[in-house]
């Protein structure tokens, strides 16, 4: 990882606090599947709700820790190159990466979904399955949190690069 000055430390502890507090659903992800195999296989039950919920959370996990994984380095990268390069080129690539691809992919998700999430909120959408999660437009904000966490942590990657590239001491 870039070592770059510490700023922005509340938005940093924030991104980091929501993907540590979501990466917990996981544990409830698994032990949730586990009652819906064995109920289903086992007994011959099963919700609707029960397995919407699993949806739910897998949803809050990947949308909100998102921002948390870029933090932490943790990302899917092709890193060929980038293992082996100086701090200062991969500030460089982090500080292109982010304000070529990152903002502008981070904007678009928002300018987009903004029009169905509003619509999903002014309806107050529900499930369409019978017995179903009635919180369908809370789901759907979460296609709003994830970029706006994204950019959030594109801000802080952006400053870090750029303080390397000034050649301002690590932190």
């Amino acid at each position: 990882m870039v070592k770059a000055p510490v700023r922005f430390s509340a938005l940093r502890k924030f991104i980091a606090a929501s993907g540590k507090a979501v990466a917990w659903l996981t544990v409830l992800m698994v032990l949730l599947t586990f009652t819906i195999v064995v109920l289903r296989y086992g007994f011959n039950l099963g919700w609707i709700w029960l397995q919407e919920s699993l949806t739910y959370l897998h949803v809050a996990v990947f949308s909100i820790a998102c921002a948390w994984a870029l933090q932490e380095d943790a990302h899917v990268r092709v890193d060929v190159f980038y293992t082996g390069m100086t701090n200062r080129n991969r500030a460089l690539v982090n500080l292109l990466g982010s304000l070529l691809f990152l903002v502008p992919f981070c904007i678009f998700i928002l300018i987009v979904a903004l029009p169905y999430v509003g619509n999903s909120w002014k309806l107050l959408e529900t499930s369409r399955e019978a017995g179903g999660l009635p919180m369908v437009f809370l789901l759907k904000t979460l296609i709003m949190v994830m970029p706006a966490l994204l950019l959030g942590q594109a801000f802080i990657n952006v400053s870090d690069a750029w303080s390397i590239l000034r050649n301002e001491e690590p932190a």
